[in-house]
This record gives structure tokens, C-alpha cells and sequence, in this order.
């Protein structure tokens, strides 16, 4: 497990720290964002400092977080894991508990769905991960869990995805499987 849920707190210098951090990554890469303020997006990160101990997870584990998007409807900003390749710090993890449990020996050490619950961020679905695609090529040498409909996973599959030959591929593996090169990316709102 990551942490326990009475450790999801930043000190100052962490958030200060954190943020430096979005606010470059945000600023280099305006293509994710287009026309959107990075004060807008501070102030909204400022006003909700929880969300900032999942970003923080997201980072800390490889994830690179960076704003992709802002849903006018509820006014939420849209962070998905921006990294080159896969998580590093999420790779060789099954799909869920339910897999893991599965397994008789080798077991990883964790899975993508209670590992993206305990950093308070979901698995991106087959769809966002297509968006993300559009605004850079990722996972060229890896691949990355997304979440798994409910009649492939009760019948023991679980999907993920990668670019291979500038193509956005979605595979299916038995979900008790793992291997180094695939981790899984996550999205958060705020």
C-alpha cells in the first residue's frame, strides 16, 4: 500500500514544492492545455489542498500530472498521468484484487485498481487514454492498464493499451497477469 489513509497530508514546502513542479510542467507543455490560466488552476488547487496529496502520489510514483483539460459544467480540472512511458512507479501490477488473489506464486506486489484507489485517482478509461494520445505519443515501449468493462472482467480478461507502429492499440490479457514494462496511467479532477 502507498499510505495509510491518516497520512494524505502535504507539509507547506510539499505543496509549495508540488506545485513549482505542475506550474512548469503546465507551462512547457501548452499544448495539453491550450487557452487555459495556470492562476485558474492554482487557485482551484489551492482551494482544494486534498487533491494535492493525489497529485503528489501521481508524481512521486512517475506519473508527471499535468492539467489536460477543464470541464465547464462542474469547473473541475482534468490531470492525467503525462509521463513518456508508464508509471515507472506503477509498472509490474496486475488489474485488480480480484487477480492478484488469484495467483497461486509470483505474485506482484500490488494491483492498478487498489493502487490508483489508495492515490485517490482512477484508472483512465479506453477513451482518455485515446484523448491523451492525441496530444503526444506515449507508452512507446510500454503499456498501461485502462479500465476493464465489466463483461471482459467477469470473464477473467482486463485490457491495456500502448503505441506501436503510430497506432493506438487495446489489447487484452488475463488480469492475474503482469509484466515490467506495463504500469497503469490515472486521471484526477479538482
Amino acid at each position: 500500500m502507498i499510505n495509510s489513509n491518516n497520512n494524505k497530508a502535504l507539509s507547506q514546502e510539499q505543496r509549495e514544492e508540488l506545485l513549482r513542479t505542475l506550474k512548469e510542467r503546465f507551462e512547457k507543455n501548452m499544448n495539453r492545455h491550450g487557452s487555459l490560466e495556470w492562476v485558474r488552476v492554482q487557485a482551484k488547487l489551492e482551494a482544494n489542498i486534498e487533491k494535492l496529496w493525489s497529485l503528489n502520489e501521481m508524481e512521486r510514483t512517475g506519473g508527471e500530472p499535468d492539467v489536460v483539460g477543464h470541464d465547464k459544467k462542474t469547473d473541475e480540472y482534468i490531470f492525467y498521468d503525462c509521463s513518456s512511458e508508464s508509471p515507472k512507479g506503477r509498472r509490474s501490477v496486475c488489474y485488480d484484487r480480484k487477480a492478484l488473489e488469484s495467483r497461486k506464486k509470483y505474485k506482484p506486489e500490488n494491483n492498478a485498481i487498489d493502487m490508483a484507489a489508495d492515490m485517490g485517482i482512477k484508472l483512465l478509461t479506453e477513451e482518455q487514454y485515446r484523448e491523451l494520445q492525441k496530444l503526444e505519443n506515449v507508452d512507446m515501449k510500454t503499456s498501461s492498464w485502462v479500465q476493464t468493462p465489466d463483461n471482459i472482467r467477469k470473464l477473467g480478461g482486463a485490457i491495456y493499451c500502448d503505441r506501436r507502429y503510430d497506432t493506438v492499440f487495446v489489447y487484452h490479457n488475463g488480469a492475474q497477469s503482469y509484466y515490467a514494462a506495463r504500469g497503469f496511467r490515472g486521471s484526477l479532477r479538482v
